[in-house]
């Protein structure tokens, strides 16, 4: 009975000094990891049949230290990708996703490996052509018939106490009504070419109360009508995200800047990819494609659009691009160490410095 316990003893220290021998992360270095990732240029794009890109050649230099047997599956969308992550279909994903409150309750992230923003695009616009289009906007024409309307009562109002007593100048009927607009047309403009002028003790009054009401009048309608020129430029300039909700806007759908819209409430459509959004851009189907600006800028400039559609100078926020995996996912503490390593060698600022 003695020797077979101690037979039995002796297996289990063996069996546990086996187990001690063992790397904690032989197992799961040992099989083929499954890395999700959907085309996403200049991060993630296809080259004569291959995988290319930031997030690939980034991949490619954590691999050479860590020597894991992998395959990439690809799916059609971000959106995809991200559920397919998030379902466990895939150990990790490369692609340049940006790290948000709402995703890290769903999956975990990496060292961030890229510091990106979320950029508006919008079609290039002449500027004599905005100019011409404020020119007859409403604002501009409502300016304008105010100052007619204005110019005419006084005008009339003079008319009244002149056409009797003073009829050679002002005359009778519509010629005089006529006759009283151009004397209050030529006195707001401080012309005063002096063919017309009353006589009477009424109509002098009224032109006395008109001479200083027009110094004041014709200098707020004068703002008025320089600020109808400009108020449109103004509206097109975005400060905030706020002010995204003036436009007609597009995102990627599932992606952090479609995030940030629905954060604020800001009516958009969604698309599957950049690609589509800078489509709806120069179909005019859009006024405004919100997303991430590496990745409008390779695609506007992969399409040749450049004079066509631009980016505008201010961001609405800045994005990490991380490697995210499903929840609980112990390859994270993995392959953050080699990739903070990665992140700091020449090689890797090198790759950087393909895609600037």
């Amino acid at each position: 009975m003695i020797k077979k316990y101690f037979f039995l003893f002796s297996l289990l220290i063996s069996s546990l000094s086996f187990n001690a021998q063992q790397p904690a992360d032989s197992l799961e270095l040992s099989k083929k990891i499954l890395i999700g990732i959907t085309p996403t240029p200049p991060f993630v794009m296809q080259e004569n049949g291959q995988y290319a890109g930031l997030s690939i050649d980034s991949w490619e230099l954590i691999n050479e230290e860590m020597g894991m047997d992998y395959e990439f599956k690809e799916y059609s969308s971000l959106a995809e990708l991200l559920n397919g992550i998030e379902n466990k279909e895939v150990d990790f994903s490369i692609n340049p996703v940006t790290v948000t409150d709402s995703r890290m309750k769903r999956m975990d992230f990496s060292q961030p490996y890229f510091i990106s923003h979320t950029g508006v695009a919008k079609r290039s616009e002449s500027q004599i052509f905005n100019y011409l289009a404020n020119l007859f906007s409403w604002n501009f024409i409502s300016a304008i018939l105010i100052l007619l309307a204005v110019i005419f009562i006084f005008g009339f109002l003079v008319w009244i106490f002149e056409r009797k007593k003073n009829a050679e100048e002002f005359g009778t009927g519509t010629r005089g009504i006529l006759q009283g607009f151009w004397r209050s047309a030529v006195t707001m403009t401080t012309v005063g070419y002096g063919d017309k002028s009353p006589r009477t003790t009424g109509g002098r009054v009224i032109a006395l109360i008109w001479m200083f009401m027009a110094i004041i009048i014709i200098s707020s309608l004068t703002a008025g009508i320089a600020s109808s020129l400009t108020v449109q430029t103004m509206n097109d300039e975005i400060n905030s995200v706020q002010d995204l909700s003036k436009f007609n806007i597009t995102s990627v759908e599932s992606s952090s800047a479609q995030e940030l819209l629905s954060l604020y409430n800001i009516d958009h459509s969604k698309v599957a990819n950049e690609k589509q959004g800078i489509k709806r851009l120069e179909n005019e189907e859009t006024k405004l494609f919100v997303y991430d600006e590496p990745i409008l800028r390779y695609e506007i400039k992969r399409s040749g659009l450049e004079d066509e559609i631009e980016i505008l100078p201010k961001t609405l926020k800045k994005d990490y691009y991380a490697y995210s995996f499903p929840k609980d996912s112990e390859l994270v503490d993995e392959i953050n160490p080699v990739l903070i390593s990665v992140l700091k060698t020449m090689e890797w600022n090198s790759i950087m410095s393909k895609y600037e």
